[in-house]
């Protein structure tokens, strides 16, 4: 099970979103149970939170209607292939149609593995309610933090947020 996070975001007192960034960072409060379940994606791959403790994890909550979610999808695919021994990204889609998620990943040419929430309960665990959103755990497991809106994920803006959850001296890095 995913652990709790302590008395302070590490992410959210490490990068203040300022009101003209575009996206927010929500701290994960310390009383907050993760919710622990397993995720299967579009090719029947299986994955598990506590399977994936040593990397960074980012679950990128979006849909094909939602324009800053198809906008920030490919630094999100640049930013797990290059980190790729470090990190997991999984985009998980709300409530589309396994055809509309396959049209959209074939014509965007998205190699990311795609969750399919098909009513939305994944999203409703995780308390995702603005799209995109995407939820930063760290190496040990722990929930920091949710990123409401979209940014840049493969340059220094979304470097900022998903170092430091790498152990200290790992995120110096590269």
């Amino acid at each position: 099970m995913l652990g709790l996070l302590g008395a302070a975001s590490l992410v959210s007192a490490a990068v203040p979103a300022t009101a003209n960034s575009g996206y927010d960072v929500q701290p994960w409060g310390p009383k907050q149970a993760a919710p622990v379940g397993d995720l299967v994606d579009l090719e029947g791959q299986h994955w598990s939170l506590p399977a994936l403790r040593g990397r960074v994890v980012l679950l990128n909550f979006w849909a094909g209607w939602c324009e800053p979610c198809r906008a920030e999808m490919p630094a999100l695919q640049t930013l797990a292939a290059r980190e790729s021994e470090r990190m997991v990204v999984l985009a998980i889609n709300l409530k589309e149609s396994f055809d509309a998620i396959a049209r959209f990943v074939q014509s965007t040419g998205l190699v990311l593995p795609v969750v399919r929430d098909v009513q939305g309960d994944i999203a409703k665990a995780w308390g995702i309610r603005i799209y995109p959103s995407t939820v930063l755990i760290d190496t040990e497991g722990l929930v920091r933090g949710v990123v409401r809106g979209a940014l840049d994920w493969a340059g220094p803006e979304g470097d900022r947020l998903w170092q430091p959850l790498l152990p200290p001296q790992r995120a110096r890095k590269r």
